[in-house]
């Protein structure tokens, strides 16, 4: 598509740059944000700045974060004896959503995957090591991806910490509310037999 303007053309580049938007997209957001009042965009562009330069990584959890420590690690009403190891911040947010967790969080930022290049190195796993060791930790729960980066990364964890005292758990895998069992994979269901609950009216 031909521009007549420069500014609107990088733009609508910069747009469609994000994953999930392409040009179309990209020029109709930029066609929205014309619209909008010069104060309304200035906020926005703030805020996306704001990202980069005033955003920390929680000192405790490796959480992003406003504060040295996060909102979530220095509240006192949470369960700091529990950590749910996940593997990034929209994973965390996923969980909080829920509001069946109390405890803490730890984020990976990332799993273990050697095809990708990425090694137990490059995640906050030494650092998740540090923080059970030094303090009282009663139950680790791993809530990773049912994919072989995640099971790998979930035995790598279990491994670092099986000479610590601490309960290690993951979420339990089963069938997804509304999916047809004829359409499940073999291990999901397998999983879900495995893991079955009792059944009370």
């Amino acid at each position: 598509m031909q521009f007549t303007s420069s500014i609107v053309e990088k733009a609508v580049e910069s747009l469609s740059g994000f994953p999930g938007i392409g040009k179309r997209t990209a020029l109709r957001l930029v066609m929205y944000l014309l619209k909008r009042p010069e104060a309304e965009v200035s906020v926005l562009a703030q805020s996306l700045m704001k990202l980069k330069t005033e955003l920390h990584l929680c000192e405790n959890c490796c959480n992003v974060s406003d504060t040295p420590i996060c909102a979530i690690c220095s509240n006192p009403m949470r369960q700091s004896e529990m950590i749910c190891v996940v593997e990034d911040f929209s994973d965390q947010m996923a969980i909080e959503s829920t509001s069946q967790f109390l405890g803490q969080y730890h984020i990976l930022g990332g799993l273990i995957s050697p095809m990708d290049g990425i090694g137990p190195d490059d995640l906050s796993i030494s650092k998740l090591v540090d923080r059970v060791s030094q303090n009282h930790i009663a139950e680790i729960i791993l809530a990773l991806s049912a994919t072989v980066e995640g099971d790998t990364t979930m035995y790598y964890i279990a491994k670092k910490l099986q000479h610590l005292p601490v309960k290690i758990t993951c979420i339990a895998r089963g069938i997804a509310v509304g999916g047809e069992i004829e359409y499940a994979d073999e291990i999901t269901l397998g999983r879900s037999l495995i893991q079955r609950t009792h059944y009370s009216i």
